[in-house]
């Protein structure tokens, strides 16, 4: 991948992604025309598009939230996952810019999902043509604090333990065995992306960062949660939930509420 700190990259490892339609990407379940702001939402590692189909439901008609599909899974399951967090930041970049129409952009990012919303961001407030008005990044440390995790290297037991301990895969699939061996690549590509990460140099965001959190998450402490201040030039605040690391299903109306305040 051919990476450019000022800007989206012209080439991808992958070969000739520039003309990739945004419906390639993103799924809009509850389409409100006339909402004040796009919200585009990003899973967590192994999820899903329809993870946020609940908060496209709670903030229309005020928001109309689209939810990212990352390849490899349902409706993409056929495609390569893709595991450089980076070629995933550009391409998507790409079909965000392709799709705009005029209205105010923010981006929400749920774990893994938040370090790619704010890559994101970088590429769009330095191409220019279509700028985030803000991030909500969720149970995340910050983009520079590299964690050292090597779950992406663990057998299956211990992969699936760790996914257990996490919440982060549902119980219904890990009761299923052809259900689970359809998803762990997936799961186990997205870890690959974030786990290989780097905080590339480069600018940082000047929208506002509201930081997101669970008090009992595991992943991320609130002073944690504070490391993301120097991610971005303007605003900042972090927001303590209860609950762990996918704290987002207990409290969706707390958090709700607090997207629609700050868009």
């Amino acid at each position: 991948m051919t990476q450019v700190v000022g800007g989206i990259t012209e080439g991808c490892a992958n070969g000739d992604v520039l003309g990739e339609p945004a419906d390639r990407w993103l799924r809009c379940f509850v389409p409100v025309p006339g909402a004040r702001t796009r919200l585009v939402c990003f899973p967590h590692a192994g999820g899903t598009a329809s993870y946020f189909l609940p908060m496209a439901r709670m903030t229309a008609p005020d928001l109309e939230v689209a939810g990212v599909q990352y390849p490899g899974r349902h409706d993409r399951r056929g495609e390569k996952c893709v595991e450089d967090l980076l070629e995933l930041a550009d391409r998507i970049a790409l079909a965000l810019i392709g799709s705009d129409d005029g209205r105010p952009l923010a981006l929400f990012g749920h774990s893994l999902g938040s370090v790619l919303a704010y890559e994101v961001g970088r590429r769009l407030e330095a191409d220019g043509r279509t700028r985030p008005v803000r991030l909500f990044a969720s149970g995340r440390r910050a983009p520079s604090e590299n964690q050292g995790q090597k779950i992406h290297t663990l057998g299956e037991a211990a992969f699936l333990d760790h996914l257990r301990q996490l919440g982060g895969i549902d119980p219904r699939i890990l009761q299923e065995p052809e259900l689970l061996q359809m998803a762990l690549p997936a799961v186990r590509a997205d870890y690959t992306a974030i786990e290989s990460y780097r905080h590339p140099e480069g600018p940082v965001l000047s929208c506002p960062i509201d930081v997101l959190v669970g008090l009992s998450d595991p992943e991320v402490s609130v002073e944690g949660a504070e490391l993301w201040a120097p991610h971005t030039t303007g605003d900042f605040a972090v927001h303590a939930f209860p609950g762990g690391h996918f704290y987002l299903a207990e409290q969706a109306s707390q958090v709700v509420d607090l997207v629609r305040r700050n868009c």
